[in-house]
């Protein structure tokens, strides 16, 4: 976690506000949706003034296998799309992040995902669900 904190801390968020509109955001939810995260939920922070991001992107992957595949789409999705790569990546077995700067995605297994509850942490943003 403390590896995760260091490296958002260490970048400044664009100065272009995205939405949950754009081209970026829509093509890192179909990636997810594609390798079937389960649990996906958007956290809207542009209000909050200390967020390092507009928004956090999370769910759940049943495995350590599924967590790599959502983050490898994810990547592989948004360059092909958006001709984006990420800012940084900080893989792990039970937690993946992807950073685009104004978006960080965070992949969970279930258990790490409910002991670190980012969502009750950022409980002042806008919290929407995004399962189909």
């Amino acid at each position: 976690m403390e590896k995760i904190i260091t490296a958002l801390q260490g970048r400044k968020k664009s100065a272009t506000r995205l939405t949950k509109n754009s081209k970026l955001f829509k093509a890192i939810l179909q990636a997810i949706q594609d390798k079937k995260g389960d649990k996906i939920v958007s956290l809207d922070l542009r209000k909050i003034d200390e967020a390092v991001a507009d928004f956090f992107i999370l769910c759940e992957a049943r495995s350590n296998i599924q967590i790599k595949a959502i983050a490898d789409n994810i990547e592989e999705i948004v360059l092909e799309e958006c001709g984006e790569k990420p800012y940084h990546v900080e893989r792990g077995d039970q937690w993946t992040l992807v950073d685009y700067v104004n978006i960080v995605v965070h992949i969970f297994d279930h258990e790490h995902r409910k002991f670190y509850d980012l969502e009750s942490l950022w409980a002042d943003a806008e919290r929407t669900e995004h399962n189909d």
